[in-house]
């Protein structure tokens, strides 16, 4: 790993610590932050040594930044359309010395076939845009829509292109809603990548599930195994000691 590096901040970003070896983060109070589900997928996430990594739609690069202090992963690229939150991933991965390991690009997750190789990576994550466009009252204009909201590509978008990156016997991971449960199975299963795990994540032990985790194979077997349930919190405040070992604590 490189040196660390001094980067240059801009209006109403700040640093935060991820608390994974020494690794920090650019955040911009005004945009979209990372959650809880992001880091849940980079613990959920298998990743081999000496893997090829694809995080689509990265925004600020926590997924791939979070993988590289987890994993033995040889490399990790973001992917990125809204440009702002690409420099701020860019600055993120120069701040901790990843440079070697981690590249950032901007462009559109619906031409990502066309931007990298067919076939060409042994894991795929995506944090993608849980609501569809229907969903409330948006501004296609607002970073925070962008990342909450289906306004630049849809759950197919995602997982049409993930089948074209990945290669055969190759492991895509996402978090999403359980609300589109069957309609995520659904396309995987259109798309040749085969649903191996599955995970519910319930906020406390008598509330519904607000959250789910799930791995898919290309070109894989049919056989799905339901992990037990990830329950979040204890109490108002305190986690379950499993969050608290996904976040290194």
């Amino acid at each position: 790993m490189q040196e660390k590096n001094i980067v240059s901040l801009k209006e109403n970003e700040r640093i935060d610590d991820l608390e994974r070896n020494g690794y920090r983060i650019i955040q911009d109070t005004g945009r979209f932050c990372f959650g809880m589900d992001a880091v849940l997928l980079s613990g959920f996430a298998r990743v081999k040594d000496g893997a090829c990594v694809l995080d689509l739609g990265t925004g600020t690069g926590i997924i791939p930044i979070l993988l590289e202090a987890k994993t033995g992963a040889a490399h990790l690229t973001g992917l990125e359309i809204q440009k702002d939150s690409a420099d701020m991933a860019r600055r993120s991965v120069l701040l901790n010395g990843l440079q070697d390991k981690i590249d950032i690009v901007t462009g559109d997750i619906k031409e990502a076939g066309s931007i990298f190789d067919a076939a060409s990576f042994d894991v795929i994550t995506c944090n993608p845009p849980y609501m569809t466009s229907q969903h409330g009252l948006i501004n296609p204009s607002d970073a925070m829509a962008v990342a909450r909201h289906e306004i630049l590509c849809t759950l197919e978008d995602v997982i049409a292109q993930t089948a074209k990156l990945l290669k055969p016997g190759g492991n895509f991971y996402m978090v999403h809603r359980p609300f589109r449960l069957a309609q995520i199975i659904t396309l995987l299963c259109d798309y040749k990548l085969e649903p191996k795990r599955m995970q519910l994540v319930y906020p406390y032990v008598d509330k519904e599930p607000n959250m789910v985790l799930i791995e898919a194979n290309r070109g894989g077997r049919p056989q799905l195994t339901v992990e037990k349930p990830l329950i979040v919190y204890k109490e108002p405040g305190v986690y379950m000691p499993e969050i608290y070992d996904i976040y290194g604590y």
